[in-house]
C-alpha cells in the first residue's frame, strides 16, 4: 500500500472509532435520564410504563400512612392526584402539604418510588413541580 493509501485507512479507521464513541455515549445517556412529570401527565399515559422517571408535585394534606419502613401517600397538581408508595427512610423535611419529587416507576396504577427528595427550606420549590402546580391551578 502506498503513503496515500496507509492515511486514508488511518483517517476511515479514525472517523469509524469516533461515530462508534458517540453512538455509544448517547446509548449510555439516554438510558440513564429520568423525565419528569406531573400527576396530570401521569394520568394522561404521558409517563412511560416500566421505565424510572420523576413524579413531583405537593403531598395531599391527610393522605400519609405508615407501616414500620412502608409509607403511602398522594401527590396532587391540584387537577389531579396519585399515590406513591415507598419503603424507606423518609427525608426529614418532608411533610403534608409539601412539595416532593420522587423517583420510580408505575406498577399497576400506583407508582413504587426508589427515591424521595423533599424541598429544602419553605421558600424553594423545584422548577418542575413549580410549573406543574400552575398549570394544576390554571386548568381548574
Amino acid at each position: 500500500m502506498t503513503k496515500r493509501q496507509n492515511r486514508m485507512l488511518l483517517v476511515a479507521m479514525l472517523i469509524g472509532g469516533g461515530i462508534l464513541v458517540v453512538v455509544l455515549l448517547l446509548q449510555a445517556l439516554g438510558s440513564n435520564t429520568n423525565y419528569f412529570y406531573s400527576p396530570t401527565e401521569v394520568a394522561e399515559g404521558k409517563a412511560p410504563i416500566g421505565r424510572s422517571f420523576r413524579l413531583g408535585g405537593l403531598v395531599t394534606v391527610g393522605s400519609f400512612k405508615r407501616e414500620d419502613l412502608k409509607a403511602t401517600f398522594d401527590v396532587t397538581d391540584y387537577k389531579n392526584k396519585f399515590t406513591i408508595q415507598y419503603t424507606g427512610i423518609l427525608p426529614d423535611l418532608f411533610k403534608e402539604g409539601q412539595g416532593v419529587i420522587t423517583t420510580g416507576s408505575l406498577v399497576g396504577g400506583t407508582f413504587i418510588a426508589t427515591e424521595v427528595l423533599a424541598k429544602h427550606d419553605e421558600n424553594y420549590m423545584s422548577p418542575e413541580v413549580a410549573d406543574a402546580l400552575k398549570k394544576g391551578k390554571s386548568n381548574k
